[in-house]
């Protein structure tokens, strides 16, 4: 296999966001551009929902629902079913108006009487007050009739994604598309089925969009960049398509998916249709892969590649300098239909709404963390531990590049956590180009962030940032080397909230030695930082044990005993552990959610925070004012 001049086509492959293009395609495309290397880009994630959701997708979906007994259908499906015409009439004005194309629909939407209402809507209920009027008012108020509507259209697609599932593909979900065939998957042999079965609509809709990217595009490389393990499935499958038309064409798959789980690869059958799979930053495994692939380099000298070599798997690594961040270019977006995406509102709380509405220009500050200290974390793996800035000079040039490209000024930085230091000369350099723009991103609540500090980061368009308090527990903190307190973060999260600046919390249960009391203890914390307007949006995911985590390398540390792996063959990442408290943590889980979801929407501030448990459950040890008392010690 020999390739001269390269033509490169990366693609997004579904599912990731509908609201913004996944950035992996924008960064490799901007790089290989500035090495003179001919690439494009496209997005099959979005065009995938873009063919099902319209008038001739619900013609085939219909199809299929008609194959179903009345009997056995669900209620969604009967429903669609009974509301057939209305769905075919209203999918494309739908869209339109979540698109930004067709504004003035969104007052028909509002009336109540133009999309067909199924199961998704009972969500609204929770909204209904005392007097009994209009469910959305307390959000949205009476002028906010875009927002109302792009809740209610959002609500609609969710409906129709349901009927997908059940009549169509259970394994469809807009974000976690098979996620189950890939996560932690320690044999191919699941995902082999899934290839090897009869092709659904969706797996034809998608081998369909993939050929005509190719039949326009004409590359002699595809790369597939695969984040999340809801995007592995139809990748393998985009793979698959395009070696049975075109098996001269080399496939090369790559992402953080790929980086964190298939580090431990054995299994032959991965490269039926993946001819390479790179490991961690693609720059420079590309840049050996085409030297190769020209002539100018032997195999032997890929850096960081797998290949299947006489029927086994063989690991390539040539040790050599990733590209520095600093001459890895800006990204483009030339290619992706950036008037096609879609600014869903699945949560009215304003913090929330940020991930999946308005489209945003991704950009990093810095490779990796500057922290890479937390326990939990996979610390060890290349995109987290190494560490690599830029001078904020070139970053606001990346960033005035982009702006001149897309016409857009909301930027999405993706950092693991941006630098207080590296954030503080960004601002300093836009206040110094004047440079108007709007952004937000994941930081750690560390003292760095001062009132001071805060107040220029809002000058220079901060509007929201998101951080860890995980546990909010002193103790677990400190065990987590997280390197911060809980009154450390009332007092950061105020100081950006009385900038103006909206504050999500990544919140965690169930890590190791977490008791019952600590739980309770923690949504207490929770609570009062609501209470405070400290925080106005969370999110509580249950703690998983990886295996590239200081927890997983070293479990003795915390107190647990990791269960034995299987036979590692494919993708290897969370590991289960024997934590000797016992806690049953699945129970803990659904009231913590129960209570924050509620907290988000200003509801139950004021009750005892065991009336979101059940059964019996201790009273919080932490003192009803803990965190005004830090405020106000500050000041």
């Amino acid at each position: 296999m020999s390739i001269t001049t390269p033509r490169i086509l990366s693609v997004i492959p579904p599912m990731t966001q509908l609201n913004t293009p996944y950035p992996s395609t924008a960064y490799l495309t901007g790089f290989l551009r500035s090495r003179g290397v001919d690439a494009i880009q496209e997005d099959i994630a979005l065009g995938l929902v873009l063919e099902l959701f319209s008038p001739s997708g619900m013609a085939a979906i219909r199809e299929h629902v008609r194959a179903i007994p009345a009997r056995k259908r669900s209620p969604i499906v009967a429903y669609f079913d009974e509301q057939f015409d209305r769905y075919s009439a209203t999918i494309t004005p739908a869209i339109a108006f979540l698109q930004g194309r067709d504004p003035s629909i969104g007052h028909r939407i509002c009336g109540r009487n133009f999309l067909p209402e199924g199961p998704r809507f009972a969500s609204l209920d929770n909204y209904i007050d005392d007097d009994g009027g209009d469910p959305l008012a307390w959000a949205f108020g009476s002028l906010g009739v875009q927002d109302r509507a792009r809740h209610l259209a959002t609500l609609y697609l969710d409906d129709v994604a349901d009927v997908l599932r059940d009549a169509v593909d259970p394994r469809f979900e807009f974000v976690r598309y098979a996620e189950s065939l890939a996560r932690s998957q320690p044999t191919f042999e699941p995902l082999a089925r899934a290839l090897a079965a009869a092709p659904t609509l969706v797996d034809q809709t998608l081998e369909k969009l993939t050929l005509a990217a190719v039949d326009r595009s004409k590359p002699t490389m595809v790369l597939l960049s695969v984040p999340f393990p809801g995007s592995v499935y139809a990748a393998f499958r985009m793979a698959q398509a395009i070696k049975a038309q075109h098996p001269e064409i080399v496939t090369v798959l790559g992402g953080g998916w790929v980086n964190t789980e298939l580090r431990e690869l054995k299994e032959p059958r991965v490269f039926d249709h993946i001819d390479y799979i790179t490991l961690d930053d693609g720059e420079r495994p590309l840049l050996a892969l085409l030297d190769h692939l020209a002539g100018q380099r032997p195999r032997l000298n890929l850096v960081r590649t797998y290949a299947r070599v006489d029927g086994k798997v063989r690991y390539f690594n040539n040790s050599e300098p990733d590209v520095p961040f600093a001459e890895v270019g800006t990204p483009t977006w030339d290619g992706l239909p950036l008037d096609r995406y879609l600014s869903l509102l699945d949560m009215l709380n304003p913090m929330h709404r940020l991930w999946s509405d308005g489209r945003w220009n991704k950009l990093t500050v810095a490779h990796g963390c500057y922290w890479k200290k937390c326990s939990f974390c996979d610390v060890s793996l290349d995109y987290i531990g190494r560490y690599d800035g830029a001078p904020a000079a070139l970053l606001v040039d990346r960033i005035e590049e982009i702006i001149a490209e897309t016409g857009q000024t909301g930027f999405h930085f993706v950092d693991e956590a941006a630098p207080p230091k590296a954030l503080k000369s960004l601002a300093d350099e836009l206040q110094k180009r004047n440079r108007a723009i709007s952004w937000w991103g994941n930081i750690r609540f560390e003292k760095s962030f001062t009132p001071e500090l805060c107040n220029q980061l809002a000058d220079s368009g901060c509007i929201a940032v998101s951080g860890g308090l995980e546990v909010a527990s002193d103790r677990l903190l400190q065990l987590m080397k997280k390197g911060v307190s809980v009154d450390q973060v009332a007092r950061v999260t105020r100081a950006f909230s009385e900038s103006g600046i909206l504050v999500h919390a990544y919140l965690m249960y169930g890590f190791p030695t977490q008791t019952v009391q600590d739980t309770v203890d923690a949504l207490e914390y929770v609570r009062q930082l609501f209470m405070e307007g400290c925080i106005q949006s969370g999110f509580f995911h249950r703690f998983a044990c990886t295996v590239h985590s200081p927890v997983g390398l070293n479990p003795a540390e915390y107190g647990i005993k990791l269960k034995a792996l299987p036979p590692i063959t494919f993708a290897t990442n969370d590991v289960e552990f024997i934590d000797p408290t016992g806690v049953d943590h699945n129970a803990l889980g659904k009231a913590l959610n129960k209570a924050l979801y509620n907290y988000m929407h200003g509801i139950g501030l004021d009750e005892d925070v065991r009336a979101w448990f059940t059964g019996n459950t201790p009273k919080t040890r932490v003192p009803r004012h803990f965190v005004s008392r830090a405020l106000s010690a500050q000041r």
